[in-house]
């Protein structure tokens, strides 16, 4: 009995020893080397750190070894508590270390933003005020176009007056039989119902900082601007507003060609815009329509006109006098709308005219919100829709220029 008590001390004392050792090795590595060698010297001594130590737990893991009692004990935790604290030094790089923090239960911590439980829960976010918003292109027929809202019934009708009437010269006394009579036509334009119905739900709306309500409302609006901007130009008619460039269009004048179809102009080159060209399309268009006439354009055709010089070197392009101010083409405004074609073959990428007086646009009662919390319980319906309708009011207000020689 007394030689196992012997033996099971002396391993004790093996521990300690053992650690001491690679303690001093250690301590004299990284002593003899310069500051600039620490991070290798401290990879070099792990090796046999770790090995070190595997022994020592081995020997401490011994059945019955911890629980002797005498010097033997007391070795072996401090043992195991200076094994924790370089540990923790080999893996933090931390020199303000030493066991005794260890044996008091007072292990050496750092607050940092980065751990919430190291003091990052108290750095708090700043929100800002404003919100960064992704901007989209909205067309300008809206504000170019005659607007007309109704109060009541599904379309709005206006009397067309497309006939002439009859006159002729006459003697004092000659007989004056009866001339022609002018008819009228009706124009009606039906309106037709968008609508959007994203649903939030009913913890978001009583809990977010944000006005919820408010924030979707804007961007459904923003969203149907540009859903009417777009059908405006290029709708089919087909529960929407029928587009300005989908109408008929042919070379003929006013005078010659139908009601209901738009003249165009030939560019002079089958993939390109002549300046020539667009001087065509402004006396092509009548002094009755010229008073009030822009163009219509899309930025990319904007910017390959606005490289055209006229014979003296002058660029018949004429931007705004101050920062924002619209520019001008041949003594008429510009307006860009990015849902015109692009300049290609056969397409029209430019109007010309008095847009008021060519294209109405038709709305009822302005928007419509209801807010449903019953259907979808716990969410809120937004539902969000608008009534509104467009077509070509008077194919002689506006003209096209089209890419062909």
């Amino acid at each position: 009995m007394r030689n196992r008590f012997a033996l099971e001390t002396k391993a004790a004392g093996d521990t300690e020893d053992d650690l001491d050792e690679a303690l001093e090795a250690v301590a004299k590595t990284v002593e003899d080397r310069t500051e600039k060698k620490v991070s290798k010297l401290i990879a070099d001594a792990l090796k046999p750190l770790n090995e070190g130590l595997t022994n020592i737990e081995k020997k401490m893991n011994r059945p019955g070894a911890l629980t002797l009692p005498g010097p033997g004990q007391e070795n072996t935790e401090v043992a195991a508590v200076e094994t924790k604290a370089v540990r923790s030094f080999l893996k933090s790089g931390n020199r303000n270390f030493s066991a005794e923090h260890y044996l008091n239960g007072d292990e050496l911590k750092t607050m940092t933003v980065g751990s919430d439980p190291d003091g990052g829960y108290t750095v708090f976010p700043v929100l800002s005020a404003n919100i960064t918003k992704r901007l989209f292109d909205q067309s300008p027929m809206r504000r170019l176009s005659d607007v007309q809202t109704i109060s009541e019934g599904d379309s709005w009708e206006e009397p067309i007056d497309l006939d002439d009437v009859g006159a002729t010269w006459v003697e004092e006394t000659e007989a004056r039989p009866e001339t022609s009579s002018p008819q009228v036509g009706m124009l009606r334009i039906p309106v037709h119902e968008i609508y959007a119905m994203p649903k939030v739900s009913q913890r978001m709306i009583d809990d977010s900082s944000w006005q919820i309500g408010n924030w979707l409302e804007g961007k459904v609006a923003d969203k149907f601007g540009r859903t009417e901007g777009y059908a405006a130009l290029l709708g089919n008619g087909v529960k929407k507003p029928r587009g300005m460039l989908t109408y008929p269009t042919a070379l003929e004048s006013d005078l010659a060609r139908p009601w209901g179809t738009i003249q165009y102009v030939k560019s002079g080159d089958a993939a390109a815009i002549t300046p020539d060209s667009l001087k065509g399309v402004v006396w092509a268009l009548r002094a009755p329509y010229r008073l009030g006439a822009s163009w219509l354009m899309n930025s990319n055709t904007a910017g390959t006109i606005d490289k055209f010089k006229n014979v003296n070197g002058d660029y018949i392009w004429r931007d705004g006098l101050t920062a924002g101010a619209q520019p001008s083409l041949l003594g008429y405004p510009v307006e860009i709308d990015e849902n015109m074609p692009d300049i290609g073959a056969n397409s029209l990428p430019i109007a010309f005219g008095n847009i008021k007086k060519a294209y109405v646009i038709v709305d009822k009662a302005g928007y419509k919100l209801l807010q449903d919390p019953y259907t979808q319980k716990p969410f809120v319906l937004f539902y969000m829709y608008r009534r509104t309708g467009g077509a070509l009011r008077n194919s002689e207000a506006v003209k096209f220029l089209r890419i062909s020689a």
